[in-house]
C-alpha cells in the first residue's frame, strides 16, 4: 500500500508542477489494489476455484474486445491488441496456477487444457505475441515443477531487467545497426520514434517529466500520425517521459515487490513461479505497448498476484507439486 501510494502521490506531484491529467495513473493504481485485495480474498477461500474462474474471466474479455487491427503489438503501434495479448497472458497463468492447486488429477489436466486453449485463442485472434507469451507461460508452469523458487523468481527478474535494457537501448539506437534495423522492422520505425521522443523529455525534464498524459501534446511523432492515441507504447518510457526517472524508479519497485512477496508466498512453489511468468510475460508486452493503459490488464495484474500470495483458509497443507518439488512454507510468525 506504501508503494503504490507512492505512484499516486508522484503523479499528482508531476501534475501540479508541470501541468497534466493524473486520472490514468490514479485509476491504474486504484485497480492494482483492488484487483490485489479481490485476490487475497478469493485466494484464500477457493484457491482452485478462483484462478479458474479469473481464467475464463480474463479469456472471455479477450474475445469480447474489439479486434479492429488484427496484428500483435510487434507489428501495430495502434489498437487493444496489447491489451488482448496481456488478458490471454493473464489468463493462461490463472488457468495454470489453477492447475497446481488442485489435487484430482483430472481436473488439473483440465485447467492445464484450458489454459492451452487460451493459447490457441490467441492465435485465433491474430495476436502473434499472445500465442508466444501463452505457451512460453505454460511451459514455465510445467518446468516450475523442478525449479527451486529464489533461483526462478531471480531469473525472471534479470530477465525483466534485460528486455528493459534493451527497450532502452532500441529507443536510445545504441545497438548494433543489424540488430537496430531488425528489431525496428518487428516493431515499426514509427514506434521506434515514439520512444526517441520519449527518451527526449526525459532527458529535458529528468526528475518531473512532462507532467502525466502529456506525452501527446508534446511528441512531434505523435503530432504528424493520424489516428493516434497519444502514448509511446512503451510503459518504462512513457513514464520517464511524463513522470521522470522517479516515476521508472517506482514502477520497478512495484515489481520488484512483486516478486518478493511471490516469494515469501504460502503457496506451493510451482503457483508461486507460474504466477511470476506470467506478470513477467505481461511485463514484456507492456515494454512495448500500451497494455497498462487498459483497467482490466492492471486489475488482472492484481487480481493473479493475490491469488499466488493468498494463505489458503484449509487445515490440510497445501502441495500440489509432485514428489521431490520443495514447497516453501513461512515460519509460523511470518
Amino acid at each position: 500500500m506504501i508503494l503504490l501510494g507512492a505512484c499516486a502521490a508522484w503523479s499528482l506531484v508531476t501534475a501540479a508542477a508541470r501541468g497534466g491529467r493524473p486520472e490514468g495513473v490514479l485509476l491504474a493504481v486504484l485497480a492494482v489494489s483492488a484487483g490485489y485485495a479481490a485476490g487475497r480474498i478469493c485466494g484464500a477461500l477457493l484457491p482452485v476455484v478462483a484462478p479458474g474462474v479469473g481464467a475464463l474471466a480474463g479469456l472471455g474479455l479477450a474475445v469480447a474486445a474489439p479486434h479492429t487491427t488484427v496484428s500483435s503489438p510487434f507489428i501495430s503501434p495502434l489498437g487493444h491488441t496489447g491489451a488482448t495479448a496481456a488478458l490471454l497472458v493473464l489468463s493462461a497463468g490463472a488457468a495454470c496456477c489453477a492447475a497446481w492447486a488442485a489435487r484430482a488429477p483430472g481436473l488439473r489436466f483440465g485447467l492445464r487444457l484450458l489454459a492451452v486453449g487460451v493459447a490457441v485463442t490467441a492465435g485465433v485472434l491474430g495476436s502473434t505475441t499472445g500465442v508466444v507469451a501463452c505457451t512460453g507461460v505454460l511451459l514455465c508452469s510445467l518446468a516450475a515443477a523442478r525449479m527451486p523458487r529464489g533461483p526462478g523468481l531471480a531469473g525472471l527478474a534479470f530477465v525483466t531487467a534485460l528486455m528493459t535494457a534493451t527497450t532502452w537501448a532500441t529507443a536510445e539506437k545504441a545497438l548494433p545497426s543489424g540488430l537496430t534495423d531488425s528489431l525496428e522492422g518487428r516493431l515499426t520505425p514509427h514506434r521506434v520514434l515514439l520512444w526517441h521522443d520519449a527518451l527526449g523529455m526525459a532527458r529535458a525534464e529528468p526528475l518531473l517529466g512532462a507532467g502525466p498524459g502529456r506525452f501527446g501534446e508534446l511528441s512531434p511523432t505523435v503530432a504528424q500520425a493520424l489516428p493516434s492515441d497519444d502514448k509511446p507504447h512503451s510503459a518504462p518510457l512513457q513514464l520517464a517521459a511524463e513522470q521522470g526517472l522517479i516515476g521508472v524508479a517506482l514502477l520497478a519497485t512495484v515489481f520488484c515487490w512483486v516478486l518478493y512477496v511471490l516469494w515469501r508466498s504460502p503457496r506451493a512453489t510451482p503457483v508461486a513461479l507460474t504466477a511470476g511468468a506470467a506478470l513477467t510475460a505481461l511485463a514484456a508486452i507492456a515494454m512495448v505497448g500500451n497494455a497498462l493503459s487498459f483497467t482490466t490488464v492492471t486489475a488482472g495484474a492484481g487480481l493473479l498476484a493475490g491469488m499466488a500470495t493468498a494463505r489458503p483458509l484449509t487445515d490440510a497443507p497445501e502441495d500440489p507439486a509432485p514428489d521431490g518439488v520443495s514447497v516453501r512454507r513461512p515460519a509460523p510468525w511470518a
